[in-house]
């Protein structure tokens, strides 16, 4: 028996049913309603029909609520009950006025609506695209709940975008996944549906299938297939199109990317996103924004300049990404590459040039990594693996919880003024150092995780003037942090251990701030000052280290106050050949040798110290040393041996 409806209001059904009045069979011929006289007379008699006490679907059936319906001035004389005429035109009902009466709701509407199982009802509303599962959700209350089902939808966008969660996209330039099951709303797969549903594809070789069944693909006239990325950033004439272009899993090779609107492209896949998404350039910049590209936006792909010759001169000036004069981009969540030996991964240059970079791993590059110069600025970096940042001129930059390793060249350059911010980055296993800031170079580097460079896991050199606070600087193959060459700076609130060298290293005229920092179980000593070495060293604590607490040698005039300097494998503070400097309000103690050892030309002042439990004496001078001992120092043994 085959049941049809026309298309009249909202939808249509076909059901083939066998003898039983059982339904085999259902889908979806278009969007429209049912009416009471579009009904096979068969229909009304499934309830009371062979099977009918044993029907699957009794229990699901509801009450039926009776609607209002305003009587008419006729009988509808002359309406067509044939089933030939149901499919013909039906002559609007009068308007009429009067009271209204209480009339049995039609029996197929009356089915569809409250009787008809919710898993048949799912099913076929899983035939319908996104414009007609929005149209059945205005019918009733029931169709409602049923249409915004999550595994309706879910499919729906996996079949347009390909993400196995859900991309959100609140506002302009900002882009995040999240755990369907941890969302806050109901349906997240919908919510972002339709924040992403006006774009432009690249999807090759899907193009032609989609434009050649407009039929199939029907209420998707917002969207737009292209089958390369120089096509799609092309077609940002048409009407419809916003400037979002999705890039969907496969290799791009040897486009010609360059950008200078405010387009938005992001890789479309399933899993890890930017692992999926893959574009490279063997010849030249694989990305290049110029001006008129101030508010773009790029993410999750990977980005790769990879040339066949990978020392050619000419390659100096191709990237992965090269920002120029008056571009303020957004590279968010991608993984960049370059093998190139004379070039960097990316190149900001130019004044104006102003890109905000985040959640970006760049790692393994054979040169630098980020290249900032001629008064180019960075406002925003997350996450990255390689960065080389040099600027000029007071430029900026905010880094935050990056992860920069296995790089040839240091992890994070800053010279000439710059002043970016780094936080929450891990910046390890350089082949050199972790970060370098010299000429003039400032910068904060906030709660960092530093580790495991062949070199200083911080070095400050030639008048630069950076802001260390709050990082774990550790496991170093050689120091912790090394001040040198009028280097300055603030050193505060670092846990700094496990170095092969000393914690901090402070000489040559440098002069540093050293506070509030817990320096300990280094493979050599703790604070280590010598060659002029200067700064004020205060309210630290320095412990289980090999060596000495504290080394003051060379000329060396340090300020040492209120310090906790204990339990060392040997001396607490260490002054000789001429090391000098002011040891004042300090807590020393427990000590495998004295607590302060001073000799070979040495003279600190020392003051007002408590300096106690050393093994082998409290204050020891020898070798010429001096000192002058004032205030109400505490000492548990002093020895004074002058030869």
């Amino acid at each position: 028996m085959l049941l049809t409806s026309h298309h009249t209001h909202l939808f249509s059904i076909v059901l083939i049913c066998n003898n039983n009045n059982k339904i085999q069979y259902y889908c979806f011929a278009s969007i429209n309603s049912i009416r009471n006289e579009d009904v096979h007379a068969d229909m009304v008699a499934e309830e009371s029909g062979p099977g009918a006490q044993n029907s699957p679907y009794q229990l699901r059936r509801k009450s039926l609520p009776k609607r209002t319906v305003c009587p008419t001035k006729t009988n509808m004389e002359g309406a067509s009950t044939s089933t030939t005429e149901n499919f013909g035109h039906r002559p609007k009902r009068p308007r009429v006025s009067g009271k209204c009466q209480d009339l049995p709701a039609a029996p197929a509407e009356q089915y569809l609506q409250e009787k008809l199982p919710d898993e048949v009802v799912l099913k076929i509303f899983s035939y319908l695209l996104e414009q007609d599962l929005c149209r059945a959700a205005c019918v009733c209350k029931r169709f409602s709940e049923l249409a915004n089902d999550p595994i309706l939808w879910k499919r729906l966008y996996m079949e347009v975008f390909e993400y196995t969660r859900p991309m959100m996209h609140p506002e302009a330039g900002k882009f995040y996944q999240i755990n369907p099951e941890e969302y806050e709303q109901p349906n997240p797969w919908k919510e972002s549906f339709q924040q992403l549903y006006k774009g432009a594809h690249v999807k090759p070789g899907f193009a032609e299938h989609f434009y050649s069944n407009p039929a199939r693909y029907k209420g998707r006239d917002n969207m737009f297939y292209y089958d390369t990325i120089e096509d799609a950033l092309g077609g940002g004439q048409e009407p419809h199109f916003d400037g979002l272009i999705f890039v969907h899993s496969g290799i791009y090779t040897d486009e010609w990317i360059y950008i200078e609107s405010p387009i938005t492209m992001i890789g479309a896949a399933p899993g890890k996103v930017d692992e999926k998404v893959i574009i490279e350039n063997t010849r030249d910049s694989t990305f290049v924004f110029m001006e008129g590209s101030e508010d773009a936006y790029v993410g999750y792909m990977t980005i790769r300049f990879n040339p066949d010759d990978k020392s050619a001169q000419h390659h100096n000036a191709h990237h992965c990404l090269e920002i120029t004069v008056n571009c303020s981009p957004i590279i968010d969540h991608c993984i960049i590459r370059s093998t190139c030996t004379v070039g960097s991964a990316v190149c900001v240059s130019g004044q104006g040039a102003c890109p905000t970079i985040k959640h970006c791993n760049i790692s393994d590059c054979e040169n630098v990594g980020l290249y900032i110069t001629d008064h180019a600025q960075v406002t925003h970096i997350t996450r990255f693996s390689f960065i080389l940042f040099v600027a000029v001129k007071g430029q900026t930059g905010y880094f935050e919880s990056c992860n920069i390793h296995r790089n040839r060249i240091a992890g994070f350059e800053v010279k000439a003024y710059a002043n970016p911010t780094v936080v929450r980055c891990e910046i390890h296993h350089g082949q050199t150092g972790g970060i370098y800031v010299h000429e003039k170079g400032r910068g904060q580097f906030i709660e960092n995780k530093i580790y495991a460079n062949n070199f200083a896991g911080v070095w400050i050199t030639s008048n630069s003037d950076p802001t260390i606070r709050g990082n774990a600087i550790f496991n170093g193959n050689q120091g912790g942090v090394y001040i040198f060459g009028d280097g300055r700076g603030l050193i505060e609130g670092n846990d700094i251990y496990g170095n092969a060298l000393a914690g901090i290293q402070i000489r040559t005229n440098s002069c540093p701030i050293v506070r509030h920092n817990k320096i300990h179980d280094g493979q050599h000593g703790g604070i280590y000052v010598h060659e002029k070495g200067q700064g004020v060293i205060e309210e630290n604590e320095v412990y289980s280290n090999t060596l000495a607490g504290v080394w003051v040698t060379t000329g060396s005039t340090p300020v040492l106050r209120r310090n906790r300097i204990h339990s060392g494998k040997q001396v607490g503070v260490y002054f000789y050949d001429n090391g000098h400097g002011v040891l004042e309000d300090n807590d020393i103690y427990n000590h495998m040798y004295s607590g302060v050892q001073i000799r070979t030309g040495s003279n600190p002042k020392i003051r007002r110290n408590k300096i106690w439990g050393g093994q082998n004496g409290g204050i020891l001078v020898y070798n010429s040393g001096e000192n002058l001992l004032c205030g109400h120092c505490t000492y548990k043994f002093m020895y004074a041996l002058n030869a």
